[in-house]
Order: C-alpha cells, then sequence, then structure tokens
C-alpha cells in the first residue's frame, strides 16, 4: 500500500491515528530518541496497514515468486498471469542466458570481491562494456553495480553547486537523488514539454558553469516517450550535457529494440551521456555509463559508487552480455512484446479505460482515480490469477492511482483477451 490512505475521509482517518496512538508500548522498548518505530515514516506505514486491513484491501506487495517471473509465475502455488516484471524479452530464465552465467561461475566465482579499481580486471565486465558502447556508437561504457547507484553516483559527481540541472517533472527517483547530492540547482519542467524545457534553459544557463538535461527514454509509470531530437537540438544550442535514461526503452523501443534512439531515428552519438540498466530486458541487475572515452575514463577513475563499490557479480555481466546478443540477433521478440503492449492498450481503451500516453511498446498504465479503488480491483484480479501492482499517491497523484501493466515476449492473445475480461468485470 502506498504511504498515505488515500481515500479515507478526514474522520476515518482521524479514527485510525486513535485507533493507533492507543495501543500500548512494548515493555522492554527502547527510549523515543532510538525507538526507530517513532519515525515519522513508521506511523505512516502503520496507518496504511491499518486502513487497508479496514477496508479489507490485502498488501499487495512482497508476494513471493516461486520461480522465474516473466509473462507468467507462480505464486503461492498458483499459476499467474505476470504483468509486474520486467522481463521484457522472456530472456531471464532462457537456457542460453544461464549458461552463460554459470559460465562465469564456474571461471570466477559468485563475486568480483572487491572494487574494480582495487582488484583488477574480470575479463567478462570489458566484454560486455565494449558491447554496450557498441550498441550505442559511442567510444566507451562503463558497468556499475546497481543502476539506481547508477544515476545517484554520476550526476552527483559530474555536477557541482555551480551548475543546473533541468529535468522532466517525472524524473525517476534515482536521477532526483543524484541531483541532490550534487547541489546543483534543480529545475523541473512539466512532463515532456520541450518547449518549458527549453525557455528555462534559455533563461538560466549563462548563471551557471555547466548544465545537464535529464530525460528518460521511457518512462516507467506512463509509458509514453520524449521528443528526443528536440532535446538533442536544445542541448547542442545551449552548450548543456542531455542524459538519456533507457532503463526502460532498452530492449522495448525501436523495431529491433536498440532504443529511443532507433525509435525516432536519432544518431545516438549527439546524446552525450546514455544511462541504463542490467536487470530489465538483459536480465542481469547493475546499471551503465556509454559515453565518451574521457567521460568514461573520469568515472572509471573517480565516480563514487564505482570506486569504493564491488564490481559487478562476474555471474551478472556475463547474462546481461548474453541478453544483449540474443537481443540483437532475435528481434522477434521485440515484435511480439510490442504486439502484446499494443493489443493490451488498444483492448483496453476500447473497453472505457483510460490507458493515458502510452505508446503501446511495453509499458500501459490502466488509470482508476482512486488508490482505494486500484487497490480493491489489483486484489480482485489477483484472485482472477492476474498479477498485476496497483501503484497509489503519493507516487502519483490520487487522481492518478492506477494499475501498471508491464508486458512480455511471453504473453499471448489468449492472455490479454482474458486479462481485458477479467479487468471489466472487476471494474464493473
Amino acid at each position: 500500500m502506498s504511504l498515505k490512505p488515500s481515500g479515507l475521509s478526514a474522520a476515518a482517518r482521524a479514527a485510525l491515528l486513535i485507533r493507533l496512538a492507543r495501543k500500548e508500548t512494548p515493555r522492554g522498548s527502547t527510549s523515543p530518541g532510538r525507538d526507530f518505530s517513532t519515525l515519522p515514516v513508521a506511523r505512516d506505514m502503520a496507518l496504511v496497514r491499518a486502513a487497508g486491513e479496514q477496508m479489507d484491501i490485502p498488501n499487495p506487495y512482497f508476494r513471493p515468486h516461486e520461480g522465474v517471473a516473466g509473462g507468467h509465475s507462480r505464486i503461492g502455488n498458483r499459476e499467474m498471469i505476470n504483468f509486474s516484471s520486467y522481463n521484457y524479452l522472456g530472456l531471464n530464465g532462457d537456457p542460453r542466458v544461464t549458461a552463460a552465467a554459470k559460465a562465469a561461475i564456474d571461471q570466477y566465482g559468485v563475486s568480483a570481491s572487491a572494487s574494480r579499481i582495487a582488484s583488477g580486471e574480470r575479463p567478462i565486465h570489458a566484454e560486455l562494456e565494449a558491447a554496450i558502447a557498441e550498441h550505442y556508437g559511442t567510444e566507451s561504457s562503463l558497468g556499475f553495480v546497481s543502476g539506481h547507484a547508477t544515476n545517484v553516483s554520476v550526476i552527483g559527481h559530474l555536477l557541482g553547486p555551480r551548475d543546473l540541472i533541468l529535468h522532466d517533472a517525472l524524473a525517476h527517483n534515482s536521477g532526483l537523488e543524484g541531483m541532490r547530492l550534487s547541489g546543483a540547482k534543480r529545475v523541473a519542467f512539466p512532463h515532456n514539454d520541450w518547449r518549458a524545457a527549453e525557455r528555462e534553459l534559455a533563461a538560466q544557463r549563462r548563471r551557471h558553469t555547466r548544465a545537464l538535461i535529464y530525460i528518460e527514454g521511457h518512462y516507467s509509470m506512463d509509458g509514453d516517450m520524449p521528443d528526443i531530437a528536440r532535446f538533442v537540438e536544445m542541448a547542442e544550442a545551449h552548450d548543456a550535457w542531455l542524459m538519456v535514461d533507457e532503463a526502460h526503452s532498452l530492449g522495448v523501443l525501436g523495431a529491433t529494440g536498440r532504443g529511443v534512439f532507433e525509435q525516432q531515428g536519432v544518431d545516438p552519438r549527439r546524446v552525450d551521456i546514455w544511462m541504463g540498466t542490467l536487470s530489465k530486458a538483459l536480465s542481469g541487475c547493475g546499471g551503465y555509463i556509454a559515453g565518451s572515452a574521457a567521460l568514461i575514463d573520469i568515472l572509471k577513475h573517480s565516480a563514487p559508487g564505482f570506486v569504493y563499490s564491488v564490481g559487478m557479480a562476474p555471474a551478472l555481466a556475463a547474462a546481461s552480455l548474453e541478453s544483449l546478443r540474443i537481443l540483437h540477433a532475435e528481434p522477434w521478440r521485440v515484435t511480439q512484446l510490442q504486439r502484446m503492449a499494443t493489443l493490451f492498450r488498444d483492448g483496453a481503451r476500447a473497453r472505457g479505460f483510460d490507458v493515458g500516453a502510452s505508446a503501446g511498446l511495453g509499458i500501459v498504465p490502466v488509470i482508476l482515480g482512486s488508490s482505494i479503488k486500484a487497490g480493491r480491483v489489483s486484489a480482485t484480479l489477483f484472485d482472477a490469477g492476474i498479477n498485476v501492482q496497483p501503484i497509489l499517491y503519493p507516487i502519483v497523484p490520487e487522481g492518478g492511482a492506477r494499475l501498471r501493466f508491464f508486458l512480455s515476449s511471453e504473453h499471448q492473445e489468449a492472455d490479454i483477451a482474458h486479462t481485458l475480461e477479467a479487468l471489466s468485470a472487476a471494474c464493473a
């Protein structure tokens, strides 16, 4: 559940707070200054749990999957149609990918054991980075142990208090945390509004030493895209860096899954910093930066999230490398993914559901407008054998509460038809 029980009346929220306040403090509890349960977030969590119990809405989070989670999964000994995993191309669990990971374990063990700068390299890391650089046509790339930490460390390291960061209002938490760490001036522009972004950049650029424009190739809440060409032109005209987060676009956008630059016909070499994650279409874990040799050399020797962190597990690097090779060799997976996403989006829209601005390429939101309704519909669908997570306030505005469907190349037309029928019945 979200950290606010939105949809409850003020009186109902007050009653829940009174009920929580009356709970006895356990014997032997520590003083308030040392008691974690006195933190504001702990009270919010307790309030939400109590609200869920009162409204008979089960907690949809942290359900254990008993096998590979792709287009289908096994949860609680039940086979489910699954829309809550990023296994876009069905490569997590592919025998070739698991074989590559096992071979890397046999050769290198399960861990890099230390940071790469301290302990030395593993050739599998260099192979993966060379393949990513080739994918984008850049001079070099660098792999990080965490996708979230990639944004935090790189943005926080490259920018400083005299600099400017311009970002989409729907920027991911990892990007926002990196911006906060940098100390740079941050300016948000309305979602996908490149005209507003350019006005802000033109007005403020001269006051700052450096400027960064941060956007995403495929927004995970809405499934839509920015106009990359406009942002490229803007960055070049105003002497700014352009950083594109491809976490949800690699393997999803473009005729062969190469990403947003292929989808929109933009030369990838005109983007200064390509960022992405390995945990989605490439079925591993970690993040990467692709760009110029100068950029990568700086990050490799000074970015805190690389220099002071253990290197990516060799098995994960091998799995992602094999996944990237399969992506290039089997574009039919991308075609199937996009076909299923478009089929679902169009089918939901035809039934009167609000799917926002989804491009129908991998992510389709069904916006229900109420956190309570989203929670209840998610629970009803789960009972019907369909796993889809609700996205609730404050992650999105209360009027934007939704179910977020992640499609996969493993989904079939029958899965889509059954889900749409169940969705309509749950919302009737």
